[in-house]
């Protein structure tokens, strides 16, 4: 038995788990962490007669032992791996949300939450709309408007696990039940909770998505985009669409995204005690008009969030400045520690204007209707102390 295979046998930890599925012994070498394989194409056996792999676009052994990681910790598969689901990576996020979109054809609808990624918006807005797919923005905290917004064309429902920016938690086993009810594929990207503290398939999604830049990978040094399901049907439609427009990712950022992997609940674990902390102090600011984070207690979610994240709730938060655009943008351009950037969920904090950066791309009335304001910014909470990061935002507010 593989020490991939006896970590799945006793149902072991998802840290274990992330250490050792998907990641055997080298049995040519022994060594503990698996090669990675550069080849693009594979010699066959013989004319018309296929091996396990025959080009890196179809299949690839590094990327092969990525997504077994991925399937497990995403509970993609069952214990024994004999669902029929899996998992797939992506050369980045939005290819990987791209491609969920390709299982949609020209008159389809999609129900999308309202607390949106600025790319999601762009993808589903300024290029889905070119194949006559049409998207509806809906408050995803409210599963009755979900429903009351599906047409007979409507195909997917695309929600956040925790929306970016306004911190939104939807109720996933309320939105997988309306997905069942009404035969429409439910989609998440879990991207802020990670897999360490959210496995949406488990409340009955059909689709997870992660962009593996962020807490996957976690280092700021690789581009990726995952995708899982439990659903054999699906997979195998992905799969296709994977192979057919070629987006994949490539073998050494499919190593760093499963070496990030074997850190990925610690690191959220302690980033999400920080961001905690950060959280409850800028609460009490005098200059801070409101926090917005699932782990307070006056989160409007703040129960359900308790009942479906694993004992923490990210290392992201947003607050909100009573200040104009040119105020906020000045306090993000004067942190020492948080790097003005975007991305986020790596070992370095970041900060980010959502008005100007991650949700440029929304239409102005867009940004205005759901809450994305000129004194909002938002706080990826990297590694550093708190005191060290508390100091850094304090001198930067004034």
């Amino acid at each position: 038995m593989s020490e991939g295979d006896n970590a799945r046998s006793r149902k072991a930890s998802f840290c274990t788990r992330a250490i050792h599925v998907g990641n055997d012994l080298d049995p040519q070498t022994g060594a503990v962490v698996p090669p990675v394989h550069f080849a693009s194409t594979f010699r066959q056996p013989g004319a018309g007669q296929w091996g396990e792999f025959d080009y890196s676009r179809s299949g690839n052994p590094t990327r092969g032992r990525l997504e077994t990681t991925l399937a497990n910790l995403d509970s993609a598969v069952g214990d024994d791996e004999s669902s029929g689901g899996g998992a797939l990576a992506f050369s980045t996020g939005m290819a990987a949300i791209h491609a969920v979109t390709m299982l949609l054809r020209s008159g389809d609808h999609v129900i999308a939450g309202s607390d949106l990624y600025g790319g999601a918006y762009r993808l589903l807005h300024k290029i889905c709309d070119r194949s006559g797919i049409t998207p509806t923005l809906v408050d995803a905290t409210d599963p009755a408007a979900i429903e009351a917004a599906i047409k007979p064309e409507t195909k997917l429902i695309w929600v956040e696990s925790i929306g970016n920016p306004q911190m939104t938690v939807p109720d996933l086993a309320a939105i997988a039940a309306i997905g069942r009810r009404h035969q429409v594929i439910t989609a998440v990207d879990n991207t802020f909770g990670t897999p360490a503290l959210c496995r949406p398939l488990e409340f009955g999604f059909d689709i997870v998505m992660h962009s593996a830049t962020k807490y996957l990978g976690g280092h700021s040094d690789v581009l990726g985009g995952t995708l899982a399901t439990g659903r054999e049907d699906l997979y195998r439609e992905l799969a296709y669409v994977q192979n057919a427009t070629g987006a994949v990712m490539d073998p050494m950022s499919c190593f760093l995204v499963a070496r990030g992997l074997k850190t990925l609940d610690l690191r959220v674990r302690r980033q999400s005690e920080t961001a905690m902390r950060l959280a409850l102090w800028l609460s009490q600011h005098p200059r801070v008009a409101r926090v917005l984070y699932p782990g307070l207690e006056d989160h409007p979610q703040y129960d359900l969030a308790r009942s479906q994240f694993d004992g923490a709730f990210g290392g992201m938060l947003t607050f909100e400045l009573d200040a104009s655009l040119e105020t906020t943008a000045k306090v993000c351009e004067s942190t020492q520690l948080f790097h003005l950037a975007v991305s986020l969920g790596a070992v370095e904090s970041l900060i980010e204007q959502p008005a100007t950066m991650s949700h440029a791309s929304y239409d102005a009335a867009d940004r205005a209707k759901f809450g994305v304001t000129d004194g909002l910014i938002r706080l990826s909470v990297g590694l550093e102390s708190f005191d060290d990061l508390r100091d850094d935002l304090n001198a930067a507010i004034g």
